[in-house]
């Protein structure tokens, strides 16, 4: 019998003897966090879609740093079905909210009543019907994220009077946007934490069984908060980047807890005494869950080559989110276990003893094992035309950003934003700013507005501002800001040859911001592929001590993807899980929403495949039967994996019942994806693909076999291996 000699065995039995010390700094680190770590909310930023160093942030860099800001932040919509703007009472409650306007946040407004508008510009604020007006306000922030920080004292007055009010505009979209996330995640939250814990119950067969992984998830709710809270101190961290992370970092902590309990339970079925159980649990399991942390937190760490802070921030909160789980899982679940102990049987319920552990020789996953290696091409072959089936659906995807038709059809900030689109007379107008850099004459500016005013999708183009070694030139358009036309207006506009004696011309506004977004995804996922690609590779090699295996998991892997991602484009883009899901499909799909699916789900492919490709080694370092090895560890881990599954789909399903469409599109998105991979993937092509292989599946040539045996870590408790097997489920002399 292995001892536990290595560093985890070593790890798990320090746990055990200092389990209390542990449960007690536990104690007040959660005491701690739910004090301090609960107020990151108040800390995060709102913004960060925006790639900075892209051409539209430049040029509003500059119009801003050397002009000012002057654009609309707000549109502040008031309608009465009752009477008309020309009526005295409504004269009256808008010539209010102007006379009050707070002067501290609101550096610019107008209104329909202003005196020195004319009849043209009056015209353009009340609406076709007469019954409603809009108030354009610019907010006195000079940056972006000042402006959000303003949203809240600007909005109380604005909503203020008595005409029924809407407030627009990209300053209220994006408040309301990240508001709604928020309290949507907390509501996930609850929803989730009853029916995990009723599943695990089922799972395990008992009480005691089933909280201790909620504890775990529970506590990484906290140990979440709290380090997305310090983060705060050193880098901008998104709203969006908490609700993401918090959510996910609830379904690894109980994925992790779920596969060391399994394992303890196992351990003490073996008649092991509870230090050994839990020493020999951390040496195996615990090495597991170590390496499927770690190539998570790689995945996470893909996210930082893009240049979008929002995607940035989300990378460095998953990763810290991450490597708290693996805290809690190695360090406070051992302790727990500890004291536990044989207690972990209490409670049982009155069911069958058929629980995830998977004692049985011969159960059902071994059966299905035995079968789909039967006839592994059949298997094979059909599970990837399904998949290949599934992911031409990307062929078809349109790329396009997130605004207010992510929102739910009853957000305030939605029906101001569309309402001024559809009921003004220029409400429709998007808008370009050009930076003009150097000196250039007036003359030259306005023979530059005129050519820009002569392009396609025009509809009005001046210069609008002037300042030393900058002129800023408008150019409006009709249109919605992703299609196809103002697409190549962005590019015309861009195109067109600067000024005489301009040096450059720089394009910013909401639509070429847009553009630019998208560009830098497609320009960045290369190399963050690259690096994920390379970086699992490495580690399943130390993990498995195979070349082949790797290769194998990360193919798998993209090909579960794809298919994953075409069901999404499918399901979102074009509308059809709309009438199940109740939204109003955009017709494009934001790219940003497609890494980070791609990001998490790849982490958690490798997850699973860590899961049950360590039990096969172990079987087959034990066995040295490569077709034994893979029925028995499917048969150890089938159960885990699908009941893994099963819970995070529960998480993800509760983020996807949010009213916004880019939760719903994460967290449908990745429920299709966990569901594909443990399914399709973990439970017919892995097994399938490894007994076509046969012996080549532990192939390693000599310099690496020598690299592995001192750096490799893998599942299996020093255990010394068998002789390799052959292709037909043989044995082959070692060394091959």
């Amino acid at each position: 019998m292995p001892t536990h000699t290595g560093l985890f065995g070593r790890l798990g039995l320090g746990v055990h003897r200092f389990r209390w010390a542990v449960l007690a700094a536990t104690a007040l680190f959660a005491a701690f966090a739910a004090a301090w770590g609960s107020g990151v909310f108040s800390d995060v930023s709102e913004s960060g879609f925006e790639d900075p160093g892209a051409e539209s942030s430049r040029a509003m860099d500059l119009l801003e740093g050397e002009l000012g800001h002057d654009d609309v932040d707000i549109v502040a919509v008031y309608r009465s079905d009752e009477i008309k703007v020309d009526n005295p009472t409504f004269a009256a409650a808008v010539q209010r909210l102007a006379d009050g306007m707070p002067g501290d946040v609101v550096a610019d407004f107008d209104t329909y009543l202003d005196e020195d508008l004319s009849d043209t510009e009056r015209g353009m604020l009340v609406s076709e019907d007469m019954h409603a007006t809009y108030i354009p306000v610019t907010l006195t922030g000079e940056s972006h994220t000042e402006r959000l920080e303003q949203y809240e004292s600007a909005a109380g007055h604005l909503e203020s009077g008595p005409l029924e009010t809407h407030l627009g505009g990209p300053i209220a979209v994006e408040h309301e946007l990240s508001e709604t996330a928020e309290s949507d995640i907390v509501r996930a939250e609850l929803i989730t934490m009853p029916l995990l814990l009723f599943l695990l119950v089922l799972i395990f067969g008992g009480l005691i069984a089933g909280a201790v992984p909620l504890a775990v998830g529970g506590l990484a709710i906290l140990g979440s908060l709290t380090v997305l809270r310090a983060l705060t101190h050193v880098t901008d961290v998104s709203v969006f980047a908490v609700n993401v992370a918090t959510i996910l970092g609830l379904g690894l902590a109980i994925d992790y807890g779920l596969f060391m309990v399994s394992r303890f339970r196992e351990e003490l079925d073996r008649g092991r005494g509870v230090a050994a159980a839990v020493g020999r649990t951390v040496d195996t399991a615990g090495r597991t869950v170590a390496f499927s942390g770690v190539t998570v937190g790689i995945a996470f760490a893909g996210l930082l080559f893009f240049p979008q802070p929002i995607l940035k921030s989300i990378g460095f909160g998953g990763i810290a989110v991450v490597l708290f789980d693996l805290l809690a899982a190695l360090v406070f679940l051992p302790a727990l276990l500890s004291v536990v102990g044989r207690r972990i049987d209490r409670l049982r319920l009155p069911l069958p003893r058929r629980t995830v552990t998977g004692t049985l020789q011969e159960g059902g996953w071994t059966r299905l094992a035995r079968t789909v290696m039967r006839g592994p091409a059949v298997s094979l072959v059909a599970v990837l035309s399904v998949l290949v089936v599934f992911g031409s659906g990307l062929a078809f995807a349109r790329l396009g950003t997130t605004d207010q038709r992510y929102l739910p059809e009853d957000a305030g900030s939605r029906i101001a934003t569309e309402t001024v689109a559809e009921d003004f007379p220029a409400g429709g107008l998007g808008r370009l700013h050009v930076a003009v850099v150097g000196d250039p004459s007036e003359e030259a500016l306005e023979e530059y507005a005129e050519r820009l005013e002569g392009l396609p999708e025009v509809a009005l183009a001046r210069v609008e501002r002037t300042g030393e070694g900058v002129a800023h030139v408008l150019v409006a358009y009709q249109g919605a800001t992703d299609s196809d036309e103002v697409k190549g207006l962005v590019a015309d506009v861009r195109a067109e040859p600067a000024p005489e004696g301009a040096e450059e011309t720089l394009v910013g506004g909401v639509a070429a911001m847009q553009q630019d977004n998208v560009a830098a995804i497609v320009e960045s996922a290369p190399v963050t592929v690259a690096f994920i690609a390379g970086a699992t590779l490495f580690l399943l090699f130390l993990a498995f001590g195979s070349v082949v295996l790797p290769l194998k998991a990360v193919l798998m892997g993209a090909l579960s993807l794809g298919a994953s991602l075409g069901v999404v484009v499918w399901g979102f883009q074009e509308g059809g899980f709309a009438g199940l899901l109740g939204f109003e499909p955009v017709g494009t799909i934001d790219p940003t929403y497609l890494v980070l699916i791609t990001i998490v789900a790849f982490g958690l492919a490798m997850d699973y495949e860590l899961f049950l490709l360590s039990r096969v080694r172990e079987e087959f370092l034990r066995t040295g039967d490569n077709t034994r090895s893979v029925a028995a560890g499917l048969q150890h881990t089938g159960r885990i994996i699908t009941s893994a599954a099963v819970l995070l789909v529960v998480v993800l399903l509760a983020m996807g019942t949010s009213g916004l469409l880019f939760l719903k599109i994460i967290g449908i998105g990745l429920a299709i994806a966990v569901f594909v991979d443990a399914t399709l993937v973990r439970a017919v092509m892995v097994p399938a693909a490894m007994r076509l292989l046969g012996g080549v599946n532990w192939w390693l040539p000599r310099p690496l076999r020598w690299l592995h045996d001192r750096i490799g870590i893998s599942e299996g408790g020093g255990e010394e291996p068998a002789a390799p097997a052959r292709a037909d489920g043989g044995r082959v002399p070692a060394g091959v």
